[in-house]
């Protein structure tokens, strides 16, 4: 890792500071956001280091103490501390070098999360709702917040479809690495010979784009609306609350019918839909640049298949990075940390 100048950090820090004392960028929310966004990226940066370079003098301190000392005991003690030491060194260093690689953008946004079933009918929707679970576990874990913005379930307790949005820190960066298919092998509920099923449910992480971050002409949307109806297609309003937004040029329809206002259910559709439109965009600009790269992560083509949830093996598999973990059900209840990791690991790699 090329060496950290802590002067230019701490005068960074303070630059920061003073832009956001500033008057003029005070009344300004947008431009108070981005200075907070840095300024606690810097912040972080500058005390971590500090602290780095504090353990490495202590290290260098004790390693020095040995060459005088004669006492066994004492010198097994410092070893003990120089490897403690040592260890903290090792990890913060992964933290620096993370914290001052080049960032992506997006990394910070809050998210739309899709899951839908796929093949395996009754099976697959329930493992949509399973997977559904384990994200809202992880989310809860990393201190998230997560609502749901629509769903459509099935007789067996499991989602056809099912959109939520997350926010809090660094939500993108959490999630952008589930996008494609995940393939479920077990033996279903329904199965009275104990046969193993395989089944999938697909996953889509669009980063929350804002009305800056795409703009859509009006003339560009049609929107309908209709009465919101429940299981089966049995009404349950007599109003037209529910709303559907098409997006003319690219075909793109999104629907919203779980609030009772209609103002309500148009904002949520048209927030999906910027983020539709942005993802789309994006994946787009993805390809094309992975067509130049021998390998990659992924491509967040919702078509890639990256992850295998094995129960009779007690194995999940992430087919990116050939890793696989032998804890099915800890990863179910949302303990995703040790597979984002690695992949955070092989992106900064590539």
């Amino acid at each position: 890792m090329n060496q950290i100048n802590l002067e230019q950090l701490k005068n960074k820090v303070s630059e920061l500071e003073s832009a956001m004392q500033n008057p003029a960028n005070v009344s300004d929310n947008q431009t108070m956001s981005r200075l907070g966004k840095e300024y606690n990226l810097a912040r972080q940066t500058f005390d971590l280091a500090s602290d780095l370079e504090k353990t490495k003098a202590e290290v260098a301190h004790l390693k020095e103490s040995m060459s005088s000392e004669r006492d066994d005991e004492m010198l097994a003690l410092t070893m003990e501390e120089i490897n403690m030491l040592e260890s903290k060194i090792h990890d913060d260093s992964e933290k620096l070098q993370e914290l001052v690689s080049p960032q992506d953008p997006a990394d910070e946004k809050d998210i739309i999360l899709e899951i839908r079933a796929g093949t395996g009918g009754d099976e697959s929707s329930l493992f949509a709702a399973d997977l559904f679970r384990m994200y809202s576990r992880f989310a809860e874990k990393n201190g998230f917040k997560l609502k749901i913005l629509s769903v459509s379930k099935t007789e067996m307790g499991g989602f056809k479809e099912i959109i939520a949005e997350v926010h809090g820190e660094k939500v993108y960066k959490h999630f952008k690495f589930e996008s494609g298919v995940h393939r479920v092998q077990r033996v279903p509920e329904t199965e009275k010979a104990g046969r193993i099923h395989t089944s999938a449910a697909t996953v889509a992480v669009m980063p929350e784009a804002e009305e800056i971050d795409l703009k859509i002409d009006p003339k560009d949307i049609r929107i309908d609306t209709f009465c919101a109806s429940g299981h089966g297609g049995q009404s349950v309003n007599t109003t037209y609350s529910a709303v559907r937004v098409t997006h003319l040029p690219t075909g793109t329809i999104v629907s919203c019918q779980d609030e009772k206002q209609q103002g309500q259910n148009k904002e949520k559709a048209l927030a999906i839909l910027r983020s539709r439109l942005l993802a789309k965009a994006q994946e787009e600009k993805d390809a094309k640049e992975a067509a130049n790269r021998k390998n990659q992560v992924g491509t967040g083509d919702r078509s890639e298949k990256i992850r295998t949830y094995n129960w009779p093996q007690d194995r999940v598999t992430d087919h990116r990075i050939k890793l696989t973990l032998h804890n099915i059900n800890t990863v179910m209840d949302g303990d995703l940390m040790p597979l984002i990791s690695a992949l955070w690991k092989a992106q900064q790699g590539q």
